[in-house]
Order: C-alpha cells, then structure tokens, then sequence
C-alpha cells in the first residue's frame, strides 16, 4: 500500500531516479484538483437551484410550507448520515470509490427526481441525495486538504461553491420561468452535470486510502475515536456557527430588506447576490493577500470575524440603502474564507487517521448549524420582528471569535498556527 505522501496507488506515478514512485504526474495532480472545483460547483448549483424550485413542489403537490420544508430536514439528515460514514468509506472504499460512490448516488437520486415520484418517495430521495451531497462535500474538502498549498486550495474549492450556488437560481429559473419546463427538469440537468463527474473521479482518483501508521493501527474506531476529541468539538462547533451565519443571511435576508425595511423586490434581490458575490470573491482573494502580507491563518481569520463583525453593525445602522448593500456584500466578503480555513487547519488539530473522519463531521455539523440557526431567527423575526436578524447575527459573530480562539489555544498545544500560503508553494500551510 502507498506512503501517505504519496497516496497514490501506482498507475499514475511518475518514477524517481531508483525507480521508485513518486508523485503523480502534474497533469494527473491538475485534473483531480479541476474535478474537486467541479464537485462543488455541483453542490452549489444545486443548494442555489432548491430555493427557485420549492414554490413550484409546493403547488404540484399540494402542501403547505411546513409540509415541504421536511425535504430540507430529510436532505441535512442524509448529510450528516454521511459525514459520520465519511472516514469508513474512504479506509474501505479509497477516495476514488469514495466519491464515486458519492457521485453516483446523487446521479441515481437526481434522475429519480427527475422522474417526478410521489411526495413519500421524494421524501426519501431528498435523504439519499442529501447523503451522496455530503460525502462529496466531506471526501473532496478531506481530499483536498491532504495537498500541498491546502488553505488556498480549499479556499479556491469553496469559492467554486459559491460559483455554483450564483448560477443554481439562474439555472433553474431558465427551466421554470423562461421556458415553462416542470420542476423536475432541473434534476435532469443536475444528473446530467454529475455525469462527467463520476467518471472522472472513477478514473482519475487514487483507488486506494493511505496508509494507517502501524503505531496508530489498533488504538480503537476512528469514528469514536474523534468523537471524544474536544477538538472536533471545538470545531464543529464553529462551523455550526458559521454556516448558521451564513444560510440566515443568505435565506433571510431578502425578507429583511422587503418587509422589515420597505425595499423593493428587484433591489433587493441584488443586494442578496451581492452578498453571495462577496462570499466568492472572499474565497478567491482574502487568503491570497493574507499571503502575500505574510499574514498568519489565526490573525487572516481573526481580521475576518472582526470584519463580519463590523459588517454587521454597518448594515444595522446604515443610514441609507447603499451603505446597507455595502454591508450584505462586506459580511459576505468576510465570512468567505472561514470554511476552507477551518478544514485547512483541521490536520494540526488531530492524528492523521482522524482527519478523514473529523472533517466529515464537521461538514456534517456545519449542515445542522445552517438548518437550526435559520429556524432560530425565523422564530425571533416571527415572535418580535425581522429587526431581531441584525442583533441576532451580531451574537452569532461574537461566539464564533470565541471559537476561533479557542481553535487557536488547542493549535498552539501540537504547532504553531502556519501561515497562509498560495497553492502550489513550498512550506507547510
């Protein structure tokens, strides 16, 4: 079986002078990366297109919101399912039949969607592809955070998340709206789109996991093992706060600025864009500066809470709308980085066997933080008014500085906080 510097399983190695293998060839390295960005351009395109479609579920089945809003319970329930089975597979499966696997249950789910079930049997779908969703979330970001240059790779993959979740909605108003397809049809593009997908990865993955280090070999299940780590706690805890930062601003925001402060709809509408186009764009450029800056992972992510801190108060007590897109696209800008950040550092957190396992739960809380602190705000904007979302994400921010540091305490215990670092430079990240 390969070193885990390697972790390639030989077909597409190059040789070292003794004949020994050696890294895969660039290309190869190339391709794979070209795949992850692809994975999530999927996973956004298709968090961007559910918004669009959910009004048109709600009418060809006749349900109420409440009713409909069970997909989305059942889609987290399949991620988080997935992001506790995440270190299993990729140990039994390597992280070419991992995402595979992934890949061709959301392919299999996405057409039988596309079939237009009954609202049971999409109940069930919804699951199962809220389950291949997450183990590509979880195998890509572990994958990608084994590599070379991870904290700007991994900011760069997530970014392509936001590229997705930006042309999910056009996406799917093209079908719905313009060329007055059914709903479903959406799914058929979304199976189409996973095609070239599962076979890349059927080809161009490693077939096989690293290796385990005979001295960590027996000392227990790495699932359970992670769960008693206060640092996956930490963690996932953090990332359950981000993403609750996140979906509220991203699902409410709209309703705040048409019905809390009078906006109209259109203008509105852009100032929610602008804020996943912040989102992006944090991702594409923040860690990038940070390098060229010098600037360390810990103080780049405290400069960014603060930011989203400060970003927040800006739209709360703007005294016009333009100051107030300003802050939406600032919040977002800010809020960028700190995914891909958390996971970058997730390897000086914990053991190696454990990284695989401890990202796929942290994906997995991060899903239940975007599905409880939305509803918490929905609470609060319905008991005391939409003007509670601003004070509420400004609490949201403030626990999550709390995290960080507390990220950072248990950093220092095993490695000093790295700097960030461009992908593809040499050093450590």
């Amino acid at each position: 079986m390969p070193s885990p510097a390697s972790g390639e399983d030989g077909g597409d190695q190059d040789l070292t002078a003794d004949g020994a293998p050696g890294r895969p060839r660039r290309s190869v390295e190339r391709l794979r990366i070209v795949l992850a960005f692809g994975g999530l351009v999927l996973i956004g395109l298709g968090a961007g297109a559910t918004g669009v479609v959910v009004p048109y579920q709600i009418t060809d089945y006749g349900v109420s919101k409440v009713v409909v809003g069970l997909l989305f319970f059942a889609f987290s329930g399949g991620y988080v399912l997935s992001g506790a089975a995440n270190g299993g597979l990729i140990r039994w499966l390597g992280t070419r039949g991992q995402l595979t696997l992934g890949a061709g249950v959301y392919l299999a789910t996405a057409l039988g969607i596309g079939l237009h079930p009954s609202f049971p049997v999409l109940l069930g779908a919804s699951l199962a592809l809220g389950f291949g969703t997450g183990i590509l979330d979880s195998g890509l970001n572990a994958y990608v955070a084994t590599l070379p240059g991870r904290t700007a790779l991994l900011n760069y993959l997530h970014a392509f998340f936001g590229v997705g979740a930006l042309l999910g909605p056009l996406l799917a108003a093209e079908i719905v709206d313009h060329r007055h397809l059914p709903w479903q049809d959406t799914y058929l593009v979304l199976a189409a789109v996973s095609v070239p997908l599962v076979v890349g990865f059927a080809l161009v993955y490693p077939s096989r996991a690293d290796a385990v280090p005979d001295h960590e070999a027996h000392h227990g299940a790495p699932l359970t093992l992670a769960l008693r780590r206060p640092e996956v706690w930490v963690a996932a805890t953090f990332l359950a706060l981000y993403v609750g930062v996140e979906v509220t601003v991203g699902n409410w925001g709209y309703s705040l600025l048409t019905l809390g402060q009078g906006q109209e709809g259109l203008l509105a509408s852009r100032v929610v864009s602008g804020y996943w186009l912040g989102l992006t764009l944090g991702r594409f450029t923040l860690n990038a500066a940070a390098a060229r800056a010098g600037v360390s992972l810990a103080r780049m992510m405290y400069g960014c809470l603060f930011g989203v801190i400060a970003a927040v108060l800006l739209t709360w007590w703007a005294p016009n709308a333009a100051l107030g897109a300003l802050g939406f696209a600032l919040m977002g800008f800010f809020l960028g980085p700190m995914f891909p950040t958390t996971i970058a550092v997730t390897p000086l957190l914990l053991p190696s066997r454990l990284v695989a396992t401890a990202i796929g739960l942290l994906v997995g809380a991060s899903v239940v933080g975007g599905a409880v602190f939305p509803w918490l705000a929905g609470a609060l904007a319905q008991g005391l008014g939409l003007r509670t979302l601003l004070p509420y994400l400004l609490v949201l921010g403030i626990l999550q500085t709390a995290g960080w540091w507390t990220i950072v305490r248990r950093l220092r215990a095993d490695a000093a906080v790295p700097p960030a670092v461009p992908a593809g430079s040499a050093g450590p990240v």
